[in-house]
């Protein structure tokens, strides 16, 4: 994919340079030339080694683990770029921290996913290219133009290659909140769904209490927007096959995986667990687990980039999408 034009400019900060990499080389451009260092204290420190004087420049930085350092690097280069009098500043946001905390679920809660919205926006970002988000209404916690793109047919593409489009496969969500995600891959794969129930006594512990749909004699494939300790993926897993599931395959966009995640799903009864590049999956998580494959979101990123360059319409990319 060539642009062809002298003002676009990719840059990437410390969170996924792999995957900016990536995106460069489908633009078939290279990356802008920056250097991020930090003080004596930890302080971060941005130094933009090129021009940005009028151009539309693209920052690749999900913020994942560390999140905080991520986030900070991400409002410093924002910050930088509009110094520099960069033209549009685009911030391409693949996985996007804190969006578990989009609603107060308690008294006296943030909604953190808000205050990371307001901190992007008050640095000085023009516009959000972003993957899968957790909830759709942090959409509407932005005062700027914001893209969301979906990986479900770059993973539901990798299933029906493996075979597993036909009557015998049931995608399954993992709680009441993924069933349009759920609904959107059976779709591609012409399958049908299941539901599991399911309760969190405190963070990041999960009970199943019920699992809606027929799994028996199936390959079921349980279907989320990101895997943190994989305690609900390992827990429902081993309630479909103790209700008679044939075979158990996962995916997920965003894998982070924190902890023990890699070892618990390695030791489960998934066969195998499908993930994107949205954060980046060390070659030491890949060791303790073989069971992962990664696919590349980086075609879809290039893409939306393309198009967002030359206000092109990006909502072509949705036409096959959730």
């Amino acid at each position: 994919m060539t642009v062809g034009s002298e003002t676009l400019r990719v840059f990437t900060g410390n969170a996924n340079p792999m995957l900016a990499r990536r995106i460069a080389q489908y633009l078939d451009m290279p990356l802008g030339k920056l250097l991020i260092t930090r003080f004596a204290d930890g302080e971060i420190r941005v130094k933009i080694e090129e021009s940005a004087r009028g151009m539309d420049v693209f920052i690749v930085q999900p913020t994942c683990a560390p999140t905080n350092d991520s986030l900070m690097e991400l409002l410093i280069l924002v910050d930088a770029f509009r110094r520099a009098s960069a033209k549009r500043i685009t911030l391409v946001i693949p996985y996007y921290g804190y969006s578990r905390q989009d609603k107060k679920v308690a008294p006296r809660e943030p909604v953190t996913a808000r205050l990371v919205a307001d901190l992007i926006t008050t640095a000085g970002a023009n516009r959000v290219l972003a993957v899968d988000l957790h909830a759709g209404q942090i959409q509407g916690f932005f005062q700027l133009p914001l893209d969301h793109l979906y990986a479900g047919p770059l993973v539901a593409s990798y299933f029906a290659e493996k075979g597993l489009i036909d009557g015998d496969t049931v995608v399954v969500s993992p709680d009441v909140g993924g069933v349009s995600r759920a609904r959107g891959m059976a779709e591609m794969l012409h399958a049908q769904i299941a539901i599991i129930i399911k309760r969190r006594p405190e963070p990041n512990k999960v009970e199943v209490m019920e699992i809606i749909g027929d799994v028996t004699g199936k390959t079921c494939i349980m279907v989320d927007d990101m895997i943190d300790t994989g305690g609900s993926l390992v827990t429902g897993a081993n309630a479909l096959l103790a209700r008679g599931a044939r075979r158990v395959f996962a995916c997920c966009t965003h894998p982070v995986l924190s902890g023990a995640a890699p070892d618990n799903i390695q030791n489960s009864g998934v066969e195998e667990l499908v993930v994107t590049d949205t954060i980046p999956v060390s070659d030491e998580k890949r060791e303790r687990c073989p069971k992962i494959t990664v696919l590349s979101v980086a075609p879809l990123l290039a893409s939306a980039i393309c198009r967002i360059h030359k206000d092109d319409s990006v909502s072509e990319l949705f036409q096959s999408f959730w």
